[in-house]
């Protein structure tokens, strides 16, 4: 059991690392725009000062504390340490990213921060540790209205993505592939990290129709 704990954390924290790496190559990349969450943290960082990630982080807790009121259920550590590792190792690898600014180098580190992005995904999600905060809020919207996953987190998206270009952050075809392709990879990474976790520690993640139409 302890053997099974320690490997579901790691592959929790590597994860999220992950995340945090693929969503400052998009940043890096941002001609072709970034991922609608992050057009928000960009335009907020731009208006109003702080850092990227901290407004990654304070976008997070906002969102937690709103799904706590409405589900009256405390989130898992995971959730928390979801909003503070990703939010702060993106200005880390920001930091440590240097800028590019050929169309070419700009195209490659999108197109590879996306992969990393969706390999980031599976691997954190699969020790089931904690929900990040804004997949908390697609599901508690979906518990109240009733409405399809897909329905719900597009209308997210789109919102976001609007208020974020309006304070001036950066929308483009990349936006679009973010939204259209992330979920679509992550259906193949998210079974070969539990796998991947099931032979090295023998944890198997439940299994449910909720967690199967996530990966849609």
């Amino acid at each position: 059991m302890k053997k099974e704990l320690i490997w579901r954390w790691t592959f929790f924290i590597g994860g999220v690392l992950l995340m945090a790496l693929g969503i400052s190559m998009t940043i890096k990349g941002q001609r072709f725009g970034i991922a609608p969450w992050d057009v928000l943290h960009v335009g907020l960082y731009k208006h109003l000062g702080l850092s990227i990630g901290a407004w990654a982080i304070l976008t997070g807790i906002i969102i937690v504390v709103a799904t706590t009121i409405g589900t009256k259920r405390m989130p898992q550590l995971g959730t928390w340490l979801n909003i503070l590792v990703i939010g702060s190792f993106i200005d880390v690898f920001n930091w440590l990213i240097p800028d590019i600014t050929s169309f070419a180098g700009q195209l490659t580190i999108f197109l590879l921060g996306l992969v990393v992005m969706a390999i980031g995904v599976g691997v954190y999600v699969s020790p089931n540790v904690g929900a990040g905060p804004r997949d908390s809020l697609m599901l508690l919207i979906v518990a109240k209205k009733g409405w399809s996953i897909k329905t719900v987190r597009t209308g997210i998206e789109v919102i976001v993505a609007v208020v974020g270009w309006i304070l001036g952050g950066p929308v483009g075809i990349g936006t679009v592939m973010t939204a259209l392709l992330l979920g679509q990879l992550v259906h193949y990474t998210m079974p070969m990290s539990q796998k991947l976790l099931h032979n090295i520690s023998g944890y198997s993640q439940p299994f449910t129709k909720m967690s199967a139409e996530n990966q849609e």
